[in-house]
């Protein structure tokens, strides 16, 4: 018995591709196919360039959300989080090469407020993180109008070069984003903090049997979600020249599509932030394809309201009871026509 149960371990894969991921690399690659087949302007070398540096900050923005997804919760505080980085970087050094760095240190250290204060609402007083987080966004852009006045202002030569520049024929963006998902898995996978992160995301009811801080846990999410944000509205700042105080707007619904796409559920569990990267990337381009083929830009949100609803349903729905209820009823009306057709006595 013990033999076979250690052939049986030995012939286990040991890397297994998990089906968020799986799902998401597929369609991202039938994407891309369709894109070079139906709109070739849409995977043009120019517009791949243009269009990766928004994709960057989407996977940073979406690697934040997912972390608080992972704890059954929501950020909607996301808008107000991004544009108030914007706003710092952009307005308090005023074009000043030499004031970036301070501007950057007080854009992490609101982005630590913002995130100690949903943590103590959602953590500690058990408030809903929906009404919670609305809150902290309505303070947030408080302070961005504060800082601005609605006036924008030109983003520093430096951040800009750091930002919307290149390295190796790759937007910087890119590489901020890859930093951000290698953090966030060593984070996760490699730390026991990062794993008992996950366990009470998985089940808090145990988590909090076996001794774990659960409502710490949870708390600390909106913490490191909100700084992600902040890196995410500093690279956005650098890729535009001249930034306004409301391009944070953009990504409440995307932030939470992408991870939804990427497969991790919205009650919580395991976060899968290779797939949630992957799925921005996905996303970006289908708005690329879709402005491609002349479509009102306004329709924009339509696509993301509908990539949001078919990733839940490929997540959520129970598709071998559907498939199984649909051939009950397939099987029923052909019983029915049978007997209709039968002569009656």
């Amino acid at each position: 018995m013990s033999q076979a149960t250690s052939a049986t371990l030995r012939k286990a894969p040991r890397f297994q591709i998990s089906k968020g991921l799986l799902t998401i690399v597929v369609s991202t690659v039938v994407l891309f196919a369709l894109s070079a087949g139906v709109a070739p302007s849409s995977v043009a070398n120019g517009t791949i360039l243009g269009m990766l540096p928004f994709a960057a900050i989407l996977a940073i923005v979406g690697l934040g959300q997912m972390l608080v997804i992972q704890q059954a919760g929501i950020d909607l505080s996301v808008p107000g989080a991004v544009s108030l980085a914007i706003v710092i970087v952009s307005h308090e050094p005023n074009g000043d090469n030499s004031k970036l760095l301070p501007a950057v240190f007080l854009a992490i250290a609101y982005a630590i407020g913002a995130g100690l204060l949903n943590g103590f609402l959602i953590g500690i007083l058990s408030l809903n993180p929906i009404i919670a987080t609305l809150g902290t966004n309505a303070l947030l852009f408080g302070a961005v109008l504060a800082i601005s006045d609605g006036i924008p202002r030109t983003t520093t030569a430096l951040l800009n070069q750091i930002g919307g520049g290149l390295s190796f024929g790759v937007p910087n963006a890119v590489f901020f984003a890859v930093a951000a998902l290698l953090i966030v898995i060593l984070i996760l996978r490699k730390t026991v903090a990062g794993r008992r992160f996950e366990s009470i995301g998985s089940s808090a009811p145990v988590a909090k049997v076996i001794g774990l801080r659960v409502r710490s846990h949870q708390g600390l999410a909106y913490v490191w979600a909100q700084l992600l944000y902040a890196l995410a509205g500093i690279v956005l700042a650098g890729v535009t020249n001249q930034p306004t105080a409301f391009m944070g707007n953009s990504y409440m619904l995307p932030s939470v599509a992408v991870v939804v796409l990427g497969g991790t559920s919205l009650l919580g569990g395991r976060g899968l932030p290779t797939a949630t990267v992957l799925a921005a990337l996905f996303l970006t381009q289908l708005d690329q394809f879709v402005l491609a083929l002349g479509v009102p830009f306004a329709v924009r949100t339509l696509v993301q309201a509908a990539a949001l609803a078919i990733g839940v349903a490929i997540y959520t729905v129970d598709w071998a009871r559907l498939r199984s209820a649909l051939r009950e009823l397939l099987s029923a009306a052909s019983r029915r026509r049978k007997q209709a057709s039968l002569p009656s006595a």
